[in-house]
């Protein structure tokens, strides 16, 4: 098992990825996937959750606001709420529910290259940062073979409606709505590409018949964070993670592992 040190630590960058809950068609929820461009530098053409960098000034909103958590983790649920409207133009972790014109001034700012601060300014908006939970941190190390190294939160949060999701074709080239075990079932076939984070969590969420159910779990799980190692088996190697934070599946043979 690799142990992380305080250099590969130092340089990875702070992310902030958003599973968005909708009710779906049966009983189970579905999630909004959206598909990257086969042009991007990480995860070309793999299908992944709303998400992206932590922004400076995601930090510097963070530190105003006065919240009752680290700088860093208000950071992240600013970034997850921003990265959702600017990909997918949907409204996440608000107080309230957005008008449309509202989304729609910040998604066309943000594309503009305008602070999020700005725009929250102008259209009078408030983010509620406990409308994000809290499920995961990924933190690949340096010595694995993936192009750039992220410290990446996961959070969920529930559709607030008034909008519909749309493709930036920016960062992303399509999105749909689907349950956790549809997005794997189509992958499987061979109708999309995910990569290794992303297949864990969508197995851990598959467990789950509503958004409340998911949020249970997350709150009664650790939020340690998730540094895959490879480990050699009898079969070859594996790409393994730890087996007491939620994960149904916490191994995959090297070669079948998508890894960025």
């Amino acid at each position: 098992m690799h142990v992380m040190t305080a250099n590969e630590a130092m340089h990875a960058r702070p992310a902030a990825t958003v599973v968005i809950f909708r009710e779906g068609r049966s009983s189970v929820p579905e999630l909004l996937i959206v598909e990257r461009s086969g042009s991007m530098a990480f995860a070309a053409g793999a299908l992944v959750f709303p998400g992206g960098a932590v922004d400076p000034d995601d930090v510097v909103l963070a530190s105003s606001l006065g919240w009752m958590m680290p700088a860093d983790e208000g950071a992240a649920r600013i970034a997850a709420i921003r990265e959702a409207i600017e990909e997918s133009g949907m409204a996440v972790g608000f107080d309230r529910t957005p008008a449309p014109d509202q989304v729609s001034a910040l998604r066309h700012g943000l594309h503009a290259g305008e602070a999020f601060s700005v725009l929250l300014a102008r259209t009078g908006l408030t983010i509620d940062p406990h409308a994000l939970v809290p499920f995961a941190r990924w933190h690949p190390n340096a010595g694995e073979k993936v192009r750039r190294v992220f410290d990446t939160r996961f959070y969920l949060a529930r559709d607030m409606g008034g909008v519909e999701a749309t493709v930036d074709a920016r960062e992303n080239v399509r999105l749909f709505w689907a349950s956790a075990a549809e997005v794997l079932d189509r992958c499987a076939r061979g109708e999309g590409r995910i990569i290794f984070p992303t297949q864990r969590n969508l197995e851990r969420l598959a467990q789950f018949d509503s958004f409340e159910a998911a949020s249970r779990h997350a709150l009664a799980t650790p939020i340690e964070k998730v540094t895959p190692w490879v480990e050699e088996r009898a079969d070859g190697p594996h790409l393994c993670i730890p087996s007491h934070l939620g994960y149904p599946v916490t191994s995959e043979p090297i070669g079948t592992a998508m890894r960025g």
